[in-house]
């Protein structure tokens, strides 16, 4: 059976999401009656149009992402496909049941980062306290950061790190990703300036030479944008080390979660 194929019913609209996004109950081919599974399902359609990304292009991104996390072998992106729904073609991935206990990314009073985190940056609340943006330090999340800079992800909220029990972190919403232009925006910020894991160097060199997710990322993507990515492998395996934040550019996503 093809992943996530089947009828959609639509059980509501994700809010505050910035293009129409619906949660979806998916029912696969000749499935038992209660084997349904939540979906989310991004049609085309509904996408918001953006200075700089070509219309229309928001659920080919998100799909390339995937394809790029299965080349990883990370399972870092929940099985995604591209295919028809109620509001026609788009962007379905299956649904992930977070651990409400987990908080890969938080904010926390300026200066009690707790064990296991990383300070990403001080800022004030609502009311002007000092607090801290902080983030786990671990695999998961070292993994996420280097796939975050190879597909130039320029979203990469709190809320877009989703814990579930035993340890794995996912990270969704990657529609906009992949421009041939630097303009990675991240929480994950906490390894700037250290030494990346070599096994997370090598997968990532390997993927210079998948000729078949290339080819596969080619059907999707601009061929400048391909080159471009395959460029930012290059890049992060030669320098070892996970870059700092930049000039000219907004470094943090707003809002960051």
């Amino acid at each position: 059976m093809t992943a996530l194929a089947g009828s959609l019913e639509i059980l509501g609209r994700v809010p505050r999401a910035s293009n129409h996004t619906f949660l979806c109950a998916l029912e696969p081919p000749d499935s038992a009656v209660g084997q349904r599974i939540h979906v989310i399902y991004k049609p085309v359609s509904g996408e918001r149009p953006l200075w700089d990304f070509t219309s229309g292009t928001l659920a080919d991104r998100e799909y390339a992402a995937w394809l790029v996390s299965e080349a990883l072998g990370w399972d870092l992106v929940p099985t995604t496909v591209l295919r028809e729904g109620p509001h026609g073609f788009g962007m379905v991935q299956r649904w992930v049941d977070v651990d409400p206990d987990a908080a890969p990314v938080d904010v926390v009073p300026s200066g009690h980062t707790p064990p296991g985190y990383r300070r990403v940056l001080q800022a004030e609340d609502e009311v002007g306290r000092p607090v801290d943006l902080i983030h786990e330090d671990n695999r998961a999340l070292r993994r996420m950061a280097a796939f975050d800079i190879v597909v130039n992800n320029t979203d990469r909220k709190g809320g877009h790190v989703l814990p579930v029990a035993g340890g794995h972190r996912f990270g969704v919403d990657h529609g906009v990703c992949f421009h041939e232009d630097d303009k990675l925006r991240t929480v994950l910020w906490g390894f700037a300036g250290e030494p990346a894991d070599q096994d997370v160097l090598a997968d990532v060199a390997a993927l210079c030479e998948d000729a078949d997710l290339l080819g596969r990322l080619a059907e999707h993507l601009t061929c400048r944008e391909v080159d471009r990515f395959a460029e930012r492998c290059r890049c992060l395996a030669m320098a070892g080390c996970y870059p700092r934040m930049g000039v000219g550019w907004p470094a943090i996503p707003w809002p960051p979660f």
